[in-house]
């Protein structure tokens, strides 16, 4: 009830604030095309993560963004053992991962904590956006997310489907199911998370939820650079609800954001951008949760570079190549001393990966294509996760912006 009094009252503050706006023209470049590109993580997508923006300035008019995302998730059954004895810490740091030889007997004898996971789904994001300008300097966005669990059969999901991903594998790179898809059989769904304290995440085919609501705010200062340098620098506050069962909870955060443009002549446009973003996740939990990573910080680095041509009638074509690297879900120093257990023997590689990739920084490349018309803005991205965590392997998605209140 209280999140139902929310939004409407959300609803009628935008609509109280946009009586006086001007039109805007989507086709009028403002900074770098930057659609939703967050991953399909099993673990991020409980948590409200900060995408980077890099607009110049507010736009006139309120713009409403609708996405869609889908990314294939693979992770084998893996169990994880966290030996609490210092001392045996210490001698099976001294070992490689996959050489320690800790072996639990019971809590008394050899203490540890116990996990295990098993992810294979194609999961899908559907984002409801509305940024709103509130004078020529700040900017309030409100986003609602939701996900959807899927086997990612044909023809719903034709790049991002198991069988699109192993006839690459097989034919073009990787060489022949790498990692196991084959051997656990395509188009299935396999979700289920034991976390250290014994509480269960487990979705199933078809499963849909919301996974919260999202505030933010950007100032856009008025710089000198802005004019002579064409340079141009906005702050972001963050307020994220999430409202999973397995992850009701607080998170907020910050960002810094910078863009350079160059005019390289009246029909080609160069903008480069960089920005960094903090998210303190579970600052408040409203409920016994899941855990998700016992580091309580996620920290974002995000480079763009976009490329803009214009067409004779002054809408724009643009490509951008952008690199993402985000800090890991789990705190580095347990890396050093757990005890993995998973079906190595009949797996050519990657059966680790489940529990190894929450103590590694995920990083990815995406490429964006967007078309701007003076109505609407149509981007198209693929990310690619070139380290191979599964956690997405491969990623798409698509976004639409379209003026309101015009």
């Amino acid at each position: 009830m209280m999140l139902k009094k929310g939004l409407l009252i959300i609803f009628c503050f935008c609509n109280l604030l946009v009586i006086a706006q001007q039109k805007d023209s989507l086709s009028t470049k403002n900074g770098i095309d930057n659609p939703s590109l967050l991953t399909t993580h099993h673990f991020g997508i409980f948590s409200s993560r900060i995408n980077p923006n890099f607009k110049y300035r507010p736009f006139k008019n309120p713009i409403l963004t609708i996405s869609s995302i889908s990314g294939n998730n693979f992770h084998p059954f893996v169990e994880g053992y966290f030996p609490q004895d210092p001392a045996v810490r210490e001698a099976q740091s001294k070992l490689i991962w996959y050489n320690r030889d800790f072996t639990f007997i019971d809590q008394k004898t050899t203490p540890a904590d116990y996990l295990n996971i098993i992810i294979d789904a194609v999961i899908k994001e559907f984002r409801l956006s509305i940024n709103i300008p509130l004078d020529k300097k700040n900017e309030l966005g409100v986003t609602l997310r939701s996900y959807l669990i899927t086997k990612g059969k044909y023809p719903f999901s034709p790049f991002t489907g198991d069988e699109t991903i192993e006839w690459f594998h097989s034919n073009i790179q990787g060489g022949e199911d790498p990692f196991g898809r084959r051997y656990y059989g395509l188009n299935q769904v396999h979700f289920k998370y034991l976390d250290r304290n014994g509480n269960t995440l487990e979705l199933n085919n078809n499963d849909f939820f919301i996974g919260g609501i999202e505030l933010n705010h950007f100032y856009y200062p008025t710089l000198s650079i802005n004019k002579t340098k064409n340079i141009f620098v906005n702050f972001g506050s963050h307020l994220g609800i999430n409202t999973s069962k397995f992850n009701a909870s607080l998170d907020i955060g910050v960002s810094l954001n910078a863009i350079k443009k160059l005019r390289l002549s009246n029909s080609y446009e160069f903008n480069m951008g960089v920005g960094m973003n903090v998210l303190r996740k579970n600052l408040i939990n409203f409920k016994e949760v899941i855990d998700l990573g016992n580091n309580p910080f996620l920290a974002t680095i995000e480079s763009d570079i976009e490329i803009t041509k214009y067409t004779q009638r002054g809408h724009y074509n643009s490509l951008g190549i952008v690199y993402q690297i985000q800090s890991r879900y789990n705190k580095r120093k347990e890396a050093d001393y757990l005890k993995l257990l998973g079906n190595w023997k009949e797996i050519n590689g990657g059966w680790h990966h489940g529990i190894v990739t929450l103590y590694k920084a995920q990083s990815n490349w995406s490429f964006v294509y967007t078309y701007g018309h003076s109505n609407y803005k149509l981007s198209l991205y693929f990310k690619e996760d070139f380290l191979i965590n599964n956690a997405p392997d491969f990623q798409t998605g698509i976004s639409l912006k379209i003026p309101v209140f015009k």
